[in-house]
């Protein structure tokens, strides 16, 4: 890893400028990418995702700075993803959002060139093979992350299923807050249908480590407008700062160079 250099998502710092302090952003598997989805091969090797997050033991909300992200307890692997492409459980370790200023934009992964409103990442990692998270971020099959799509609908009842999460985030307005935010399972942000495309990635923030295996699901969850308002009410920002929106917080589509992207399903 190198020395922690400042990156954002402004003109100077942003996706196009990190390659200069992370040259593995022109790497050969960079994520996102847009999934083509006429050219996904489907697998039929491929085992059905299996998402165990009974006993999930949320700790924190945060405003990274350049997300927000809750955090999960990730000492035992209670709460974890197995079958899909892997061979081992990958313990969750937190999941962050990305999203758009308007509708029209927001999503990292796209589907034959569109984008969604946002985009939720679920980070897991191969705590049978890897001692802590850092070593695992670093190795090629240290990570897996499920992406789920957030589609806009106009809706009267709360669409991300639980208020919960979107009724914390005034808490973490500023840059660098953070506060407790127990007894959240995940789960709810989970699509009925588990059908998702495979493919090797990265991390699509710095350090950008070629590290990720990806599951971006098939099937979007909904969120309602007044919903996707409250993250674009949270700031790049800290308190004695000039307040900076944060919104647009997603890197575009990288290059294939030659990948294949699996499909679980047929098309």
């Amino acid at each position: 890893m190198t020395g922690h250099h400042s990156w954002g998502y402004g003109q100077a710092d942003g996706p196009s400028e990190w390659h200069k302090a992370y040259p593995i952003a022109q790497g050969n598997r960079q994520s996102p990418i847009d999934i083509d989805s006429a050219r996904a091969v489907y697998d039929p090797s491929l085992q059905p995702l299996v998402i165990s997050y009974e006993s999930c033991a949320s700790l924190s909300i945060s405003n990274t700075g350049h997300s927000v992200m809750v955090e999960f307890e990730d000492t035992d692997d209670r709460t974890a993803i197995s079958g899909g492409p892997f061979q081992n459980p990958f313990r969750l370790k937190q999941f962050h959002f990305h999203w758009g200023t308007t509708h029209s934009q927001g999503s990292e992964h796209t589907i034959d060139g569109k984008p969604f409103p946002s985009e939720l990442h679920l980070v897991h990692w191969n705590a049978r093979k890897y001692a802590t998270f850092g070593e695992a971020a670093a190795a090629p099959d240290g990570l897996a992350v499920v992406g789920v799509f957030l589609e806009v609908r106009i809706a009267k009842i709360a669409c991300l299923h639980d208020k919960k999460l979107t009724d914390a985030l005034y808490m973490v307005k500023f840059k660098g807050t953070k506060a407790q935010f127990r007894g959240f399972n995940p789960k709810c942000l989970l699509p009925t249908s588990l059908d998702y495309w495979t493919y090797l990635g990265s991390l699509t923030t710095p350090p950008l480590n070629e590290s990720v295996t990806w599951i971006v699901l098939k099937e979007p969850i909904r969120i309602s407008v007044k919903q996707l308002e409250k993250f674009r009410m949270l700031l790049f920002t800290g308190e004695e700062d000039q307040r900076i929106q944060m919104a647009n917080n997603f890197r575009p589509p990288q290059p294939l160079k030659g990948r294949i992207v699996r499909a679980s399903f047929k098309a």
